[in-house]
Protein backbone atom coordinates (compact mmCIF):
# COMPACT_ATOMS: atom_id res chain seq x y z
CA UNK A 1 0.00 0.00 0.00
CA UNK A 2 1.40 3.44 -1.01
CA UNK A 3 2.37 5.72 1.96
CA UNK A 4 2.46 9.25 2.27
CA UNK A 5 3.85 11.75 4.61
CA UNK A 6 4.52 15.48 4.93
CA UNK A 7 7.49 17.05 6.74
CA UNK A 8 7.74 20.30 8.53
CA UNK A 9 11.03 21.69 9.64
CA UNK A 10 13.46 20.09 6.88
CA UNK A 11 15.75 22.31 7.13
CA UNK A 12 16.48 22.01 10.88
CA UNK A 13 18.57 19.42 12.58
CA UNK A 14 16.63 16.82 13.14
CA UNK A 15 14.89 17.48 10.02
CA UNK A 16 17.41 16.95 7.99
CA UNK A 17 17.94 13.77 8.94
CA UNK A 18 14.58 12.82 8.65
CA UNK A 19 13.72 13.86 5.09
CA UNK A 20 16.79 11.17 4.06
CA UNK A 21 15.01 8.59 6.17
CA UNK A 22 11.35 9.22 4.50
CA UNK A 23 12.67 8.72 1.17
CA UNK A 24 13.42 5.03 2.47
CA UNK A 25 9.88 4.42 3.64
CA UNK A 26 7.48 7.13 1.73
CA UNK A 27 6.15 6.56 -1.64
CA UNK A 28 5.19 10.62 -1.48
CA UNK A 29 6.74 13.33 0.46
CA UNK A 30 5.59 16.87 0.72
CA UNK A 31 7.87 19.10 2.22
CA UNK A 32 6.67 22.36 3.53
CA UNK A 33 9.68 24.98 4.18
CA UNK A 34 10.29 28.87 3.69
CA UNK A 35 13.06 28.22 1.71
CA UNK A 36 14.45 26.27 -0.48
CA UNK A 37 16.57 22.82 0.13
CA UNK A 38 18.79 22.87 -2.87
CA UNK A 39 18.34 19.46 -3.02
CA UNK A 40 19.73 17.59 -6.58
CA UNK A 41 17.30 14.47 -7.39
CA UNK A 42 14.99 15.21 -4.85
CA UNK A 43 11.90 12.46 -4.44
CA UNK A 44 9.82 14.79 -2.98
CA UNK A 45 7.32 17.79 -3.87
CA UNK A 46 8.49 20.94 -1.98
CA UNK A 47 6.65 23.74 -1.25
CA UNK A 48 7.81 27.46 -0.47
CA UNK A 49 5.18 28.63 2.02
CA UNK A 50 4.83 30.76 4.74
CA UNK A 51 3.22 29.66 7.66
CA UNK A 52 1.66 32.24 9.42
CA UNK A 53 -0.91 31.09 6.54
CA UNK A 54 -0.36 27.65 7.30
CA UNK A 55 -4.08 26.95 7.07
CA UNK A 56 -3.93 28.00 2.77
CA UNK A 57 -1.79 24.89 2.26
CA UNK A 58 -4.23 22.68 4.42
CA UNK A 59 -4.98 20.31 1.40
CA UNK A 60 -1.38 19.32 1.46
CA UNK A 61 -2.00 17.51 5.09
CA UNK A 62 -3.77 14.56 3.36
CA UNK A 63 -1.43 12.51 3.84
CA UNK A 64 -0.68 9.30 6.23
CA UNK A 65 1.69 11.11 8.78
CA UNK A 66 2.78 14.51 9.76
CA UNK A 67 6.20 14.58 11.17
CA UNK A 68 6.53 18.17 12.96
CA UNK A 69 10.34 19.39 13.49
CA UNK A 70 9.71 23.03 13.28
CA UNK A 71 11.84 24.86 16.43
CA UNK A 72 14.48 27.75 17.35
CA UNK A 73 15.71 29.61 19.95
CA UNK A 74 14.92 32.78 21.29
CA UNK A 75 18.24 34.10 20.41
CA UNK A 76 17.39 33.45 17.33
CA UNK A 77 13.86 34.11 16.85
CA UNK A 78 14.99 37.55 18.51
CA UNK A 79 12.15 37.79 21.19
CA UNK A 80 10.17 35.60 23.53
CA UNK A 81 6.69 36.36 21.16
CA UNK A 82 8.81 35.38 18.14
CA UNK A 83 9.92 31.94 19.66
CA UNK A 84 6.38 30.92 20.65
CA UNK A 85 5.46 31.81 17.53
CA UNK A 86 7.73 29.00 15.59
CA UNK A 87 7.68 26.65 18.85
CA UNK A 88 3.93 27.15 19.56
CA UNK A 89 1.74 28.54 17.10
CA UNK A 90 3.56 26.79 13.83
CA UNK A 91 2.75 23.11 15.19
CA UNK A 92 -0.42 23.79 16.78
CA UNK A 93 -2.11 25.03 13.06
CA UNK A 94 -0.46 22.33 11.52
CA UNK A 95 -1.82 19.88 14.23
CA UNK A 96 -5.26 21.76 13.06
CA UNK A 97 -4.29 20.83 9.67
CA UNK A 98 -3.39 17.40 9.78
CA UNK A 99 -6.81 16.55 11.80
CA UNK A 100 -8.89 18.46 9.25
CA UNK A 101 -7.15 17.14 5.87
CA UNK A 102 -7.85 13.80 7.47
CA UNK A 103 -4.06 12.65 8.34
CA UNK A 104 -3.61 9.26 10.47
CA UNK A 105 -0.84 10.79 12.79
CA UNK A 106 1.13 13.74 13.99
CA UNK A 107 4.20 12.90 14.95
CA UNK A 108 6.12 16.54 17.20
CA UNK A 109 9.77 16.56 18.49
CA UNK A 110 9.57 19.15 22.38
CA UNK A 111 11.94 18.56 25.06
CA UNK A 112 12.56 16.94 28.34
CA UNK A 113 11.62 19.06 30.73
CA UNK A 114 8.72 20.55 28.65
CA UNK A 115 5.64 21.64 31.36
CA UNK A 116 3.03 24.26 30.93
CA UNK A 117 3.65 25.05 34.74
CA UNK A 118 7.54 25.34 34.65
CA UNK A 119 8.98 28.80 35.74
CA UNK A 120 11.42 28.45 32.55
CA UNK A 121 9.87 30.27 29.54
CA UNK A 122 11.26 27.32 26.91
CA UNK A 123 10.18 24.64 28.78
CA UNK A 124 6.51 26.31 29.40
CA UNK A 125 6.04 26.68 26.18
CA UNK A 126 7.11 23.16 25.12
CA UNK A 127 4.81 22.14 27.57
CA UNK A 128 1.95 24.60 26.71
CA UNK A 129 2.14 22.63 22.90
CA UNK A 130 2.03 19.25 24.57
CA UNK A 131 -1.25 20.13 26.38
CA UNK A 132 -2.80 22.15 23.26
CA UNK A 133 -1.74 18.85 21.02
CA UNK A 134 -3.36 16.78 23.38
CA UNK A 135 -6.62 18.51 23.87
CA UNK A 136 -6.78 18.28 20.07
CA UNK A 137 -7.60 14.40 20.79
CA UNK A 138 -5.71 13.44 17.21
CA UNK A 139 -6.34 9.94 15.74
CA UNK A 140 -2.77 9.44 16.67
CA UNK A 141 0.10 12.06 18.51
CA UNK A 142 3.82 10.49 19.18
CA UNK A 143 5.40 13.29 21.31
CA UNK A 144 9.31 13.14 21.58
CA UNK A 145 11.16 14.67 24.28
CA UNK A 146 14.75 14.80 23.88
CA UNK A 147 17.46 15.45 25.74
CA UNK A 148 20.13 17.96 24.71
CA UNK A 149 20.41 17.36 20.71
CA UNK A 150 23.92 16.53 19.33
CA UNK A 151 24.96 17.13 15.91
CA UNK A 152 26.35 19.58 13.52
CA UNK A 153 23.69 22.43 13.05
CA UNK A 154 24.07 25.27 10.17
CA UNK A 155 23.77 28.69 12.26
CA UNK A 156 26.20 28.61 15.97
CA UNK A 157 24.57 28.30 18.80
CA UNK A 158 27.65 28.40 22.08
CA UNK A 159 25.55 26.99 24.49
CA UNK A 160 25.00 24.22 22.82
CA UNK A 161 28.03 23.82 20.90
CA UNK A 162 29.81 24.31 24.51
CA UNK A 163 27.78 21.43 25.73
CA UNK A 164 28.50 18.82 22.99
CA UNK A 165 32.40 19.02 23.63
CA UNK A 166 31.42 18.52 27.08
CA UNK A 167 28.95 15.69 26.55
CA UNK A 168 32.10 12.94 26.06
CA UNK A 169 32.73 13.49 29.73
CA UNK A 170 29.62 13.20 31.46
CA UNK A 171 27.35 10.75 29.32
CA UNK A 172 28.80 7.91 30.86
CA UNK A 173 27.87 8.75 34.60
CA UNK A 174 24.08 9.09 33.91
CA UNK A 175 23.36 5.25 33.69
CA UNK A 176 20.04 4.02 35.06
CA UNK A 177 16.96 6.39 35.19
CA UNK A 178 19.20 9.16 34.93
CA UNK A 179 20.50 7.95 30.98
CA UNK A 180 17.36 10.32 29.85
CA UNK A 181 19.75 12.99 30.74
CA UNK A 182 22.34 11.58 28.23
CA UNK A 183 22.76 13.96 25.43
CA UNK A 184 21.08 12.76 21.92
CA UNK A 185 22.56 12.62 18.24
CA UNK A 186 19.73 14.40 16.08
CA UNK A 187 19.32 11.35 13.77
CA UNK A 188 18.30 8.81 16.26
CA UNK A 189 15.47 11.26 17.12
CA UNK A 190 14.61 10.81 13.41
CA UNK A 191 14.97 7.54 13.39
CA UNK A 192 12.51 7.10 16.54
CA UNK A 193 10.18 9.57 15.09
CA UNK A 194 9.77 6.95 12.03
CA UNK A 195 9.72 3.68 14.40
CA UNK A 196 6.55 5.73 15.81
CA UNK A 197 4.81 6.18 13.08
CA UNK A 198 4.92 2.46 12.42
CA UNK A 199 3.17 1.43 15.28
CA UNK A 200 0.35 2.55 14.41
CA UNK A 201 -0.90 2.86 18.15
CA UNK A 202 -4.47 5.07 18.59
CA UNK A 203 -3.73 8.40 21.27
CA UNK A 204 -1.38 10.16 22.99
CA UNK A 205 2.04 8.64 23.21
CA UNK A 206 5.23 10.22 24.85
CA UNK A 207 8.98 9.23 24.86
CA UNK A 208 11.51 10.23 26.71
CA UNK A 209 15.17 10.77 25.64
CA UNK A 210 16.67 7.11 26.43
CA UNK A 211 13.21 5.29 25.06
CA UNK A 212 14.38 7.00 21.92
CA UNK A 213 17.56 5.77 22.24
CA UNK A 214 16.40 2.44 22.56
CA UNK A 215 14.25 2.22 19.62
CA UNK A 216 17.37 4.02 17.83
CA UNK A 217 19.40 1.05 18.29
CA UNK A 218 17.11 -1.42 16.91
CA UNK A 219 16.56 0.15 13.87
CA UNK A 220 17.16 -1.31 10.66
CA UNK A 221 17.89 0.52 7.44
Amino acid sequence: MSKSALLLGATGLVGGHLLSLLTLRYERIVVLTRRELNKQDAVYEEHLIAFDKLKEYESLFNVDDVYCCLGTTIKKAGSQAAFRKVDYDYPLEAALCAKQAGAKRFLVVTAMGADPKSSFFYSRVKGELEASLEELQLPELHILKPSLILGDRKEERTAEQFAQQLSPLFSWMLIGPLKRYRPIQAKHIAIAMIEAANQQEPGTHRYRSDQIEEWAAGYAD
